[in-house]
């Protein structure tokens, strides 16, 4: 996950300099296959995204927020949207 994260954070900086960018990102969420879109744009502006790694980092975190650590269960339900890294990202610009 540590290349995700380092690929949103240049993708959030450049789109925070230039509004284009980050106007073309933003207006993924309007695509027939937004999730795609973001990761072709992604990659084009030079921070290579795949879709399943956004998913998985999105399943993952949550699960590992969940969890107690004596003993393992998850003590919270997902809330929609929590685990989709892809919305997370898009709101924070």
């Amino acid at each position: 996950m540590d290349n995700l994260d380092e690929s949103l954070n240049g993708l959030r900086l450049l789109a925070r300099d230039n509004p284009d960018v980050r106007q073309s990102l933003l207006a993924t969420r309007n695509s027939d296959y937004p999730l795609a879109e973001f990761c072709r744009l992604s990659t084009r502006y030079g921070f290579p995204i795949y879709e399943m790694d956004l998913i998985s980092a999105g399943e993952t975190y949550n699960e590992e927020e969940r969890q107690h650590k004596d003993d393992g269960r998850v003590h919270s339900p997902l809330l929609e949207g929590e685990d989709d890294y892809y919305e997370l990202f898009l709101d924070t610009l």
